[in-house]
């Protein structure tokens, strides 16, 4: 379990290694508060999924033989109704946080990081066609961790963005294009984890 949890944090985070969920990477990392929301929120979301989609695949698509026509389409609904619910709490406790976070809030649904970490679990713990003993437990985790690797990147890039603010840069490079010269050189800086975990 702490290998999972320091491959899904440092080596393989879904931002820094396999450069999914750049859409609110991007959009929501120019101030802190929204960047940590958000990074809430996409943690909570991922764990849940986890927890759903696994025993859902495992007990309910795979015995009936439409686990491959059906996957994306059912995980991408239970993550769907997850984003509902969060989104009305949201709206309900912290409704600053939900103001602030706008159009990103719905696009968790479509979130490529939470349906790459629900299909990775069936994939690491689902074998020859047979759940694997606790992977109710190692799909949580893996959620869990992914979610912190993502709220990771948005914190680092949300700091060094509220630093470039007051930073004197060349008027062609303000704004997205410095942002994303940064997003490359956080990646590049990522893979001197990749010893960390063998394959």
């Amino acid at each position: 379990m702490f290998a999972i949890v320091i491959g899904m944090v440092f080596v393989n985070n879904f931002v820094f290694a396999r450069f999914l969920g750049l859409c609110p990477y991007m959009g929501l990392t120019k101030e802190m508060s929204s960047a940590i929301g958000m990074g809430m929120a996409v943690i909570f979301v991922m764990t849940i999924a986890s927890i759903a989609t696994y025993p859902l695949y495992s007990y309910f698509l795979l015995p009936f033989g439409v686990e491959r026509v059906l996957r994306t389409a059912s995980f991408i609904l239970v993550i769907a109704a997850l984003v509902q619910f969060i989104e009305m709490l949201l709206q309900k406790v912290n409704p600053a946080l939900y103001k602030a976070m706008g159009i990103y809030l719905p696009i968790i649904t479509t979130n490529c990081t939470i349906l790459g970490v629900t299909v990775l679990n069936i994939d690491t713990f689902v074998k020859d066609g047979k759940a694997q003993p606790g992977g109710l437990v190692g799909s949580a985790v893996q959620g869990f961790s992914a979610g912190v690797g993502f709220t990771l990147a948005m914190i680092l890039m949300s700091s060094v963005r509220e630093r470039m603010e007051m930073a004197d840069i060349p008027k062609p490079l303000r704004g997205i294009p410095i942002a994303f010269i940064t997003a490359a050189l956080m990646s590049m800086a990522f893979l001197g984890f990749s010893g960390l975990i063998k394959q």
